[in-house]
């Protein structure tokens, strides 16, 4: 005879889970604000940025800003890989900056 499913039990896991990676994401979430120098910024100035760029329909932008985040990911990871390496790859570290990807600014 099988043993009957216990879905209140289940269920209150799924919302455990769901709970954990809610506080997972905010936490990541802060800790990139933070990383990208973007805590300098208030909340106004933040929120109306994002804003912004969630309202962004130009393709062209979105594809330069994921460029220059990759950018931004592969320099910090390079970074903290070889902290003592003295950054043997010539080119001088920006910590708190990202350059993009085109070498120069872009605009939001």
């Amino acid at each position: 005879m099988r043993k009957p499913r216990d879905y209140d039990a289940e269920l209150k896991a799924l919302e455990d889970k769901t709970r954990e990676l809610k506080a997972r994401k905010v936490q990541q979430l802060g800790e990139l604000v933070v990383a990208t120098g973007a805590d300098a910024l208030t909340g106004e100035e933040l929120a109306g940025a994002l804003v912004a760029l969630t309202e962004t329909t130009d393709t062209g932008k979105k594809e330069a800003w994921a460029k220059r985040g990759t950018a931004f990911f592969r320099s910090k990871s390079q970074r903290s890989a070889k902290p003592s390496d003295g950054n043997s790859s010539g080119a001088p570290a920006q910590p708190g900056r990202a350059q993009s990807a085109s070498g120069g600014a872009s605009a939001a």
